[in-house]
């Protein structure tokens, strides 16, 4: 097996970086809208949640990703690498759901979209972690 550039590894990182962001972001919108528009059927959720504050919430997310890349394009590759991470270790509160009831008590598509956005969330975050391996030198 031949092994890849690390030149090559951070070409192939950062050009996946945006689709990655894409893709979690409409996974996690996946999930908060279903949150949002079926916050009843979700088992034992604090009463104090509304669905305004739900799709709130996502977009305060989406604001965080979004501004994270843009520090990171422009230069800023820590700061932009450390934002993105956690934006992306965001996407594994939807596991949260099963500290107030069990698998077996959400339906099948209320286990997809956390599930989904669970996936897409380290997809995003192995990519931010290799990017910040991959960049370890670089100063800014």
């Amino acid at each position: 097996m031949s092994k890849i550039p690390a030149t090559r590894s951070v070409c192939y990182a950062t050009q996946a970086l945006p689709w990655l962001i894409g893709l979690y972001a409409i996974a996690s919108l996946g999930h908060f809208a279903h949150n949002a528009e079926f916050l009843a059927d979700y088992p034992n959720l604090p009463p104090s949640l509304t669905q305004a504050g739900i799709y709130g919430a996502w977009c305060g997310m989406v604001v965080v990703g979004v501004l994270a890349y843009v520090l990171y394009r422009r230069g800023y590759r820590r700061l932009g690498l450390a934002a993105l991470a956690l934006y992306a270790l965001a996407g594994f509160g939807g596991l949260l759901h099963y500290t107030r009831a069990p698998m077996a008590r959400h339906t099948s598509t209320m286990n997809g979209t956390i599930l989904t956005e669970v996936a897409a969330a380290a997809l995003l975050l192995i990519d931010v972690i290799g990017l910040a391996v991959l960049n370890g030198g670089r100063r800014r």
